[in-house]
């Protein structure tokens, strides 16, 4: 019963059986877009089954909720088997239509033909091309009513047909995902990293998409850049812990080595690259974070830090990542230079200040980032630490 995903990702390869490789693509594009993709939910197998997910009410009329066009989406799901799971239901996903009749906050900005369809990778559920009335009606908005009567109207809607139990005409929930920096998820970001000001919110979060259609995609083959990956100045690490966020590393000592002959953008662009892809990998699109370690293993700060990279990756960062940082640790930094890396690193705002941790302990170290320190001193340090939790590392390093 319920629903059975199907493989649907067909990697590219070369070469015959005995020698085949994955051919990196040369390119690398932002891991969000603007179009969502459709999954529809369907109860035929068992119309009296419980979906299995906590639903959130998106009823408020709160300018967090202006690019959302849903007013009920999936808060998080139950445990157990349960039809949510068995069709790839996922945090964040949006209720849009039920039964083919639009529940909706606005009208969708794309066709339906032009978005992909996440339905036909599930098993038991037939996807057929609507007409243009079953389209129309699916899109249709609901307005008018005070806040949370929206919500509660969707809702009663789910409840009359899950209670009539018929098999005949078995509830069917069509959902909408959205990216993790679409603006219905990264709208309410922008929004508090200007203190709930909408104008100031909006201006910000222009420019950043702004900024990103310029970025993308980020050549890879680009020398300088590729020293990086190899030099592993930058990297990713995550050693799944489930309640804090996996980490980029940076190891300063080897961008100091790079820094005489590279052009700074090349970390930045190295920086930006593993963002993408640890931020893409969040369970919640809503709520993702990330944290950052820069290693200053065999820097010397007391003799003159040079924090020229760390302001360029700033300045990529804060507008274009908003509110997606949980922590920044420095380690070692001794307790007698820790006023110096404050002040070194006072072009940071304050409420960014707040997430950095200075320190000189490995205990604080593995606390905030969720590493175990048996493991960390087993491996001989961070660095080789890093070497051993690392992801993408090899992928990103291209024979050229």
């Amino acid at each position: 019963r319920g629903c059975k995903v199907k493989n649907q990702y067909k990697p590219t390869i070369k070469g015959n059986k005995s020698n085949r490789t994955i051919m990196p693509n040369p390119l690398f594009d932002a891991t969000s877009s603007e179009k969502p993709k459709l999954l529809t939910i369907s109860f035929a197998s068992d119309p009296s089954a419980s979906l299995g997910a906590q639903l959130t009410n998106l009823d408020h009329d709160d300018p967090s909720e202006m690019f959302t066009p849903c007013y009920a989406a999936i808060s998080r799901l139950l445990d157990g088997e349960t039809i949510a799971r068995k069709c790839g239901v996922q945090a964040g996903d949006c209720i849009v239509a039920v039964n083919g009749q639009g529940y909706r906050r606005f009208k969708p900005d794309y066709s339906e033909d032009d978005l992909e369809d996440l339905t036909a990778a599930i098993e038991g559920i037939n996807v057929s091309s609507d007409d243009d009335e079953a389209k129309k009606s699916k899109a249709a908005v609901l307005t008018g009513k005070k806040a949370g009567e929206h919500y509660a109207v969707v809702l009663d809607k789910i409840k009359v047909v899950k209670k009539a139990a018929d098999a005949a005409n078995p509830l069917c929930l069509h959902l909408e995902r959205y990216d993790w920096d679409a603006r219905v998820n990264s709208w309410p970001r922008f929004l508090v990293a200007r203190e709930g000001q909408v104008p100031e919110a909006m201006m910000m979060i222009q420019e950043h998409e702004t900024w990103r259609e310029a970025k993308f995609p980020i050549d890879l083959t680009k020398k300088g850049l590729q020293d990086v990956f190899k030099a592993k100045a930058v990297a990713e690490v995550d050693v799944g812990h489930q309640d804090l966020p996996p980490t980029v590393y940076v190891n300063f000592a080897a961008l100091q080595k790079l820094e005489a002959d590279h052009d700074p953008q090349d970390v930045v662009d190295a920086f930006i690259v593993y963002t993408e892809l640890l931020l893409s990998r969040s369970d919640d699109p809503r709520t993702l974070k990330a944290s950052q370690f820069i290693d200053l293993t065999g820097v010397s700060i007391s003799s003159g830090l040079r924090v020229d990279i760390l302001k360029q990756v700033y300045a990529a960062f804060e507008p274009n990542y908003p509110e997606t940082l949980h922590k920044m640790v420095m380690y070692p930094v001794s307790t007698m230079v820790k006023k110096t890396a404050g002040m070194l690193l006072s072009f940071v705002n304050e409420n960014t200040q707040k997430k950095f941790v200075i320190t000189d302990d490995l205990v604080v170290v593995c606390k905030e980032l969720g590493w175990d320190k048996a493991d960390v001193e087993a491996c001989g340090g961070v660095t080789e630490f890093m070497h051993k939790h690392e992801k993408h590392g090899e992928s990103l390093v291209l024979d050229i």
